[in-house]
């Protein structure tokens, strides 16, 4: 997907940084900028502008760490944000556009913009040092076919390969070590049209269906706000499963689902795709949120075996005064991974040097050991790597039980089950 005004905008912006060029050879290294912005791509307004918001406050973290320390090799550091509203693609190549028509913007970030990631083509033309998250399946195919194209971008976030199996797996875990039954080996999923949700549970419907498991619910519900869910759960009570799973990542939708379901609950193992991570999720279900399940990649992975998740974590809560969901996290150690390359690159204008030390990561953070595939450029994805972590709310607060060599709590039976 191109934009004829982003073409014009990389050639404005080619302009520009040719004539900042013949400043520095006029007057030395010395008239580098020592101001170098950061430009992020966050939906601040519009359904998903919780997570906008945690992109946002995690990011600007560590840029206020960095400048406290007297920034780097004499740079200091501005965030820039434009916002993607909807997700849409005129609103991200709109905001797109705005931030690579800025000289002075050297690396971009987001924790998702588009879904379907269409601007790595963007940042590919501009040959601008770009990180993400979140649709890792999209971010791998348009890489994937020619990686030595795309030295621009890097995902945070692995392969979700185990998004599509691993439910199942955890499901029949739980059940060989008895802690639920599985009458039917029916199960009842749930999605939102879009690329996230339909992709996890498109991969999710065919290990079931390759497990033996029947699906007697496969509802997709229009992308955006969904305030009555109560016509599908019909459809779950009518043909009670064993599990019921909603991979709709909007919190506000997610809350709505568990509420309504909660109004005449079958004894089904309930498993939310990503939004109870989000903070507002418990904030909007309360005690009802109790034994939800959920799960992660490349979310923190907090136990005593990673402390640096909850350093970070503990530093995020201390400066906003609110939990941290994935994101904020997340972009905290992105905008990090941009700064350790930075050192190594030594220029912030020479983006091929900084792209290159970008996909030489191999360092701890707070969803594990990141290191990149070079095949794909997304994160390693493995125990050794970055796990995918399954947790469960109690009281407001999120017990990571799987996998077994991270745990620091077991699976107990959701409330509405006994």
């Amino acid at each position: 997907m191109k934009s004829t005004s982003i073409s014009g905008t990389l050639k404005r912006r080619a302009t520009l940084a040719a004539s900042a060029l013949a400043l520095v050879v006029g007057m030395g290294t010395a008239a580098f900028a020592d101001v170098v912005k950061i430009g992020l791509l966050a939906p601040l307004t519009g359904p998903a502008a919780a997570d906008g918001q945690e992109f946002q406050r995690g990011a600007q973290m560590a840029i206020d760490e960095a400048n406290a320390a007297g920034g780097i090799d004499g740079h200091t550091f501005e965030l820039v944000i434009g916002d993607v509203k909807d997700q849409s693609a005129a609103n991200v190549t709109s905001a797109v556009e705005r931030l690579l028509g800025d000289p002075d913007v050297h690396f971009m970030l987001t924790g998702y913009a588009s879904l379907t990631n269409f601007e790595i083509d963007n940042m590919a033309e501009a040959e601008m040092p770009y990180m993400l998250a979140a649709t890792s399946q999209q971010t791998r195919d348009i890489i994937a076919p020619d990686p030595e194209k795309y030295g621009c971008c890097w995902s945070l976030t692995p392969s979700f390969d185990a998004y599509n199996t691993d439910v199942t797996y955890f499901a029949e875990k739980l059940a060989k070590d008895g802690k639920i039954a599985l009458a039917s080996k029916k199960v009842a999923v749930i999605s939102s049209d879009n690329a996230y949700s339909k992709t996890i549970s498109e991969g999710m419907k065919k290990t079931f269906s390759e497990n033996g498991w029947t699906i007697t619910v496969d509802e997709i519900v229009p992308f955006g706000e969904v305030t009555d869910w109560r016509a599908i759960l019909a459809k779950v009570r009518a043909d009670v499963p064993d599990v019921v799973i909603n991979t709709d990542y909007l919190p506000g939708n997610s809350a709505s689902f568990l509420n309504q379901f909660l109004e005449q609950p079958t004894k089904s193992l309930v498993f939310l795709q990503y939004a109870p991570s989000v903070p507002e999720f418990v904030e909007l279900t309360g005690a009802k949120s109790n034994g939800v399940v959920y799960n992660l990649l490349g979310g923190p992975l907090t136990s005593p075996k990673n402390p640096r998740a909850e350093e970070v974590s503990t530093k995020f809560k201390e400066k906003y005064g609110v939990e941290s969901g994935t994101y904020g996290v997340g972009l905290y150690e992105m905008v990090n991974v941009y700064f350790d390359a930075l050192k190594k690159a030594g220029d912030p204008a020479d983006h091929a040097a900084v792209m290159k030390a970008l996909g030489e990561t191999d360092k701890q953070v707070a969803a594990g050991r990141l290191k990149f595939d070079p095949a794909t450029h997304l994160a390693m994805q493995g125990d050794d790597y970055i796990p995918i972590t399954f947790f469960q709310i109690w009281d407001g607060q999120r017990t990571l039980i799987s996998p077994e060599k991270y745990a620091t709590g077991e699976f107990k039976p959701q409330p509405w089950t006994k």
